[in-house]
């Protein structure tokens, strides 16, 4: 499955619950879910810098093919971040690359959330696009 197919399987998902505090409360649950990261792992290197609160993140590459584990102090942002984690991982390295998240628009978060938070969202995003260029062929 392609990024964008993955992309429009997500909006999928999560459009079929119309009331956008439930949309948002199954994306928060979907992201106590996601593999996080271990203490040890926790390190300012692995930290994503631009976002207010903590959150880490760290790629692999297995072939090229992308895997993303993070973790957040916030249960609001884990969801958020884990969602665009979710898009990217088992994503191509040089897709991952390009491919640009329409995720917050498409299910109407980008009305719910703060400024600061879509801000550290696409600070998530700059990080994951540096990692898959970092492993591009």
């Amino acid at each position: 499955m392609t990024i964008c197919e993955k992309q429009d399987a997500l909006v999928a998902r999560y459009s079929i619950i119309e009331d956008a505090q439930e949309r948002l409360a199954a994306i928060v649950a979907r992201g106590r879910k996601w593999p996080g990261v271990g203490d040890a792992e926790k390190t300012d290197e692995n930290r994503v810098k631009g976002c207010v609160s903590q959150v880490w993140l760290v790629g692999g590459a297995d072939g090229a093919v992308c895997r993303f584990r993070m973790s957040a102090e916030s249960p609001l942002v884990q969801g958020l971040a884990a969602l665009v984690c979710e898009l990217y991982d088992g994503g191509a390295v040089d897709e991952v690359a390009a491919v640009e998240p329409e995720l917050m628009e498409a299910l109407g978060l980008d009305r719910q959330i703060s400024p600061t938070r879509l801000n550290g969202l696409a600070h998530i995003r700059r990080t994951i696009r540096e990692f898959a260029t970092a492993h591009s062929t």
